[in-house]
């Protein structure tokens, strides 16, 4: 067994070098036309700026961060409530401090190689733009990959290599006690990913909503126009918000879900000591094999993104997903195989108990491939939502408004129906497998709710990589319109736009649909850690002492903080939304006195100020990503302490419920909205008497209005709440012992 567990170093390595050779094909490519290589530099350097003052900012409060939960766990773990008894006190607390400082290191590198990489690719695109469709799509998504693979690369590294330092250095700690121990880790990626995903979403959806308001429906001139002050602070934005935001959410989740399900694998880990199976540990490394196994999968699938210039580019993308879930579920069969050696036993039914858990990881990731095509039947303009959304639009913004709502709405039915049905039936598999705890206790059940999650998250390298595709073709189509190529180009860049759009939104929901997994695994990893704290007080005689077997709503504390939580998704929603109108309306004031002082703006005599705007973007961006990411820090904690660990627990099943179905109705009413708008443009659109109803029409107008709205529904609040979803289980996880009195 020690053998397999190499892979993840040598996978993690192996990730790692792969992306260097994607990033150096990438970068070795022809960056286009003088005027091209103007802009792209200008992009590049306000997203460096940018990016320089945002992490320096969340830098500061990470060190902050780190200092307060360490002081804090040292003082409240004491030897009645730590992870470790031996440990309690400045040891758990130095410990954790160092896990949290850690992961959010790790999670700021991953956001900034994310951006870095794909303001590198986006000239390359459009230059491949001018010669052929087949190029740009791989040098955009080779661009996207080496974000990819260096997200998760990092994650897998970073959560495997603490966990091996704790084990080797500190003594005291086992296989059994390290994952308890790292959680802090967890907690640092989910603290720099909200922020990180809050100021680039505010910031990029703040400069389109200006940009677009103003130049397309003010000024009647096409996106991305050089005329349009706001233009590059919207390329840049594509960057710091879909790229940094995303790469840090994604690290985020890759890195809390695996710690969760090492916690999960505990119990199992005791059942097989006690049974006397071979490798027993197997069961709390099982998660990071299965990951590690995942990335190689990608590295091979990169290779079949490929097709014909006649093709949809969405076919090319799909072929190289499907490559990577296929050879995923080979993977899976030979780890679980491999690792979940029981000596013959056997679950219900007579079956070898690896094939339940196999089966279990099967669930996880077909419901990753039902999210890819959920999302793409409510974003993508070959389908019915969007297509209906593109129809109101003939009548005017208010009825673009109300079908783009509708359809957001409409999504929650099979967000739901999918997530519940791959939870119960992960979970059924899981009991089948009968693995009973001295207690008698089946934990086969929640270890399969787990392994759905290992499951679905082998393919995040290959979504991740999907989604940096939006940004970097979005942002050659910018610097095509900006350099005024050649017509071919424009059109080659639109349909990767339309096409960009799409990957961007699935990502969301790929994203909502681990958020979905990753809570409840978090959440009974959270209910594991208080039992194994309150185990130790009932041994000790603690007055009151009692194991959570249940969440009781009918308990006034339960029932407040399930109130409390689904009040704060709406609430946090809100600031972000209202963060994106304000720096926007800075922004529109901005860009009109340009127009207003600078006529020669309009016949290209004068050129516009676009660094003036991108710094105004910046300064109005940093300072209102504040507000909502203490909110989201605080209220768990607040929550926590007046009213008790079973009331957290209420609080994570309930914000957890209330933050996937917000986040999926703005993900994708956003989504259906923006691509209703590209559907109009590409010219699709047609009235009674069968005239286009293109660019410059009314519909468009209109549809310009009902993608300005989803555009912070999209991007800005909806990724956000992945984020905070997730933050609600790593705050509850790390902060356990202060809730119980």
């Amino acid at each position: 067994m020690e053998q397999i567990t190499w892979v993840i170093p040598i996978a993690g390595i192996a990730a790692i070098l792969f992306a260097i050779y994607l990033a150096r094909d990438v970068l070795a490519r022809d960056q286009g036309t003088e005027a091209m290589q103007d802009v792209a530099g200008t992009i590049f350097e306000g997203a460096v700026a940018f990016i320089r003052r945002q992490y320096t900012t969340i830098f500061i409060f990470a060190v902050v961060g780190a200092v307060l939960i360490g002081v804090l766990i040292t003082v409240v773990e004491t030897p009645e409530v730590a992870d470790v008894p031996a440990l309690a006190g400045l040891p758990i607390g130095i410990m954790t401090a160092i896990a949290f400082f850690v992961g959010a290191l790790c999670s700021m590198a991953s956001g900034i190689i994310g951006m870095f990489v794909a303001v590198r690719a986006n000239v390359r695109t459009a230059s491949a733009a001018q010669r052929s469709l087949v190029e740009a799509v791989q040098v955009a998504m080779r661009g996207g990959a080496v974000s990819g693979f260096l997200v998760v690369a990092l994650s897998l590294l970073g959560v495997w290599g603490i966990f091996t330092l704790y084990q080797l250095v500190v003594p005291d700690v086992g296989v059994k006690e390290a994952p308890f121990l790292i959680v802090g880790f967890g907690f640092g990626a989910s603290f720099v990913a909200l922020f990180a995903q809050l100021g680039g979403g505010i910031y990029t959806k703040a400069a389109d909503v200006g940009s677009d308001l103003v130049g397309k429906v003010e000024k009647g001139i096409p996106e991305d126009d050089p005329r349009n002050a706001g233009v590059v602070a919207d390329l840049v934005g594509d960057n710091v918000g879909d790229c940094a935001g995303r790469g840090a959410d994604l690290f985020e989740s890759t890195a809390a879900e695996n710690i969760g399900a090492m916690i999960l694998g505990v119990a199992v880990y005791s059942i097989a000591l006690a049974s006397g199976w071979p490798n027993p540990e197997a069961w709390i490394f099982f998660p990071l094999v299965v990951r590690a196994f995942g990335l190689l999968a990608t590295i091979v699938a990169i290779f079949f993104v490929r097709g014909k210039e006649t093709e949809d580019p969405m076919n090319m993308l799909n072929r190289g997903y499907w490559v990577t879930t296929l050879l995923s579920v080979l993977a899976l069969a030979f780890v679980t195989n491999v690792m979940m050696d029981t000596l013959g036993s056997t679950g219900v039914g007579g079956f070898p108990t690896w094939t339940y858990f196999f089966a279990a990881g099967v669930v996880g990731l077909a419901t990753s491939v039902a999210f890819v095509y959920i999302t793409q039947f409510y974003t993508a303009g070959s389908f019915r939502p969007v297509r209906e959304i593109a129809e109101a639009s003939k009548t005017g913004p208010a009825t673009n408004i109300i079908s783009g709502t509708a359809v957001g709405f409409e999504t929650t039915l099979v967000t739901a129906v999918t997530i519940s049905i791959a939870l119960f039936t992960s979970y059924w598999l899981g009991n089948q497998a009968n693995l009973l705890s001295e207690t008698g206790v089946n934990v086969g059940g929640i270890f399969g709710t787990a392994v759905a999650t290992m499951g679905m998250l082998m393919t995040t390298a290959y979504i991740l990589a999907m989604d940096t595709f939006g940004p970097i073709t979005d942002n050659a189509g910018g610097i095509a319109e900006f350099s005024r190529a050649d017509k071919s180009a424009r059109e080659i860049t639109d349909r990767l736009d339309a096409v960009g759009n799409t990957t961007k939104a699935l990502t969301k929901g790929y994203a909502i649909a681990s958020a979905s997994l990753a809570a409840f695994l978090l959440f009974s990893a959270y209910i594991d850690k208080i039992n194994v704290i309150q185990g130790r007080r009932i041994e000790a005689n603690v007055p009151g002492a009692q194991l959570l077997d249940s969440v009781n709503l009918a308990n006034v504390n339960v029932f407040i903080a399930a109130l409390l939580a689904a009040m704060l998704v709406y609430f946090f929603s809100s600031l972000a939304i209202r963060a994106v109108g304000t720096t926007a309306q800075s922004i529109i004031v901005e860009v009109r006195r340009q127009f207003r002082e600078m006529p020669g703006i309009m016949d290209y005599t004068q050129r516009p100020d676009y660094a003036r705007v991108v710094d105004i973007t910046t300064r109005a961006a940093l300072r209102q990503m504040v507000a909502p990411g203490l909110v989201a820090v605080a209220t768990p904690i607040a929550i926590g302490l007046l009213l008790g660990f079973e009331a957290v627990a209420g609080m994570l099943m309930v914000g957890t419920i209330s933050g996937v179905l917000l986040a999926t109705v703005l993900n994708n009413g956003g989504g259906a909205w923006d691509n209703a708008k590209k559907y109009i443009e590409s010219g699709q659109l047609k009235d009674d008497d069968g005239n286009v109803l293109g660019k410059g029409s009314d519909a468009h107008a209109a549809a310009v209005v009902g993608d300005t709205v989803g555009d912070p529904f999209k991007d800005t609040a909806g990724p956000s709440l992945h984020v905070l979803v997730k933050l609600l289980a790593t705050i509850s996880l790390v902060l356990a012992p202060l809730f119980i009195r």
